[in-house]
């Protein structure tokens, strides 16, 4: 057996193991999501039948809002990371220089979460703010339909937006990611994460932003947004992926705002 026979071979190891592992995470974060979920909609469900609609702002709900939201933001977005963590795999077994494979590669998914989790803190005081406030229902729904539009075609404007654009050329070309912002050691790996999750973060946001109005608890709307986020990121670009999702966005809420009138 020649030498590339055994190097095709543990690069071919190395990848199954990466796509497994992070398909485990991938399962985990969706189970505790659904779990996390569940136990917010019994709790919403008890506090509207026994003392209206409004949900009390305790460290306890928000500690629950922030947990699920970080679930969902893994569940969801793990996925559409494996081509890019696949590619960083590769070049990670590439030479002892390059530090040791399996530890970079977790160094660079953690990197990538870390993003993510900021993200979620960040949302989880958005939704009980907006819930303290009474804007948004138990089950995360804006209940304002104006407000709800205005989501929607902000979205769907974004969505064509050049900043967009940008952060999705960057995370649809891995080896091009590669290139120019390789980092050797744990905290290069670990900084590559967070400098490609604040890309997929700046291609997504306004997309994570529709689930006040579908509902932030909805399982079946965090199984579409994070299909098309897939999508979107591994179709070639000249499908324009992103122009009928702004398109469908924008129509949406124009026809939500109208609908008040």
């Amino acid at each position: 057996m020649t030498n590339k026979t055994v190097t095709s071979r543990l690069h071919r190891a190395n990848r199954t193991a990466t796509v497994a592992a992070l398909a485990a995470v991938t399962i985990v974060a969706w189970l505790l999501t659904m779990q996390v979920a569940s136990t917010m909609r019994a709790s919403s469900a008890s506090m509207e039948n026994g003392m209206g609609t409004a949900t009390p702002w305790t460290s306890q709900h928000l500690w629950l809002v922030s947990a699920m939201w970080a679930a969902m933001m893994v569940g969801m977005m793990v996925p559409s990371a494996t081509p890019m963590v696949v590619a960083f795999t590769a070049w990670a077994s590439r030479g002892d220089k390059r530090g040791n494979q399996p530890f970079a590669v977790a160094w660079f998914v953690a990197g990538y979460l870390i993003v993510w989790v900021g993200f979620s803190l960040v949302a989880a005081s958005i939704q009980v703010t907006l819930e303290w406030a009474g804007v948004l229902s138990g089950m995360g729904v804006i209940s304002r339909p104006v407000l709800a539009g205005t989501v929607l075609v902000l979205a769907g404007a974004f969505q064509v937006s050049p900043w967009k654009e940008s952060c999705l050329r960057s995370c649809r070309t891995p080896v091009g990611f590669l290139i120019s912002e390789w980092r050797d050691g744990p905290k290069g790996a670990a900084i590559m994460g967070i400098r490609h999750g604040l890309y997929c973060l700046g291609c997504c946001w306004a997309l994570m932003a529709v689930l006040f109005v579908v509902g932030t608890m909805s399982l079946v709307w965090m199984a579409i947004i994070a299909g098309f986020v897939l999508v979107e990121k591994i179709a070639p670009p000249w499908t324009r992926t992103r122009y009928l999702a702004a398109a469908s966005l924008v129509a949406w809420g124009v026809w939500t705002i109208a609908s008040t009138l």
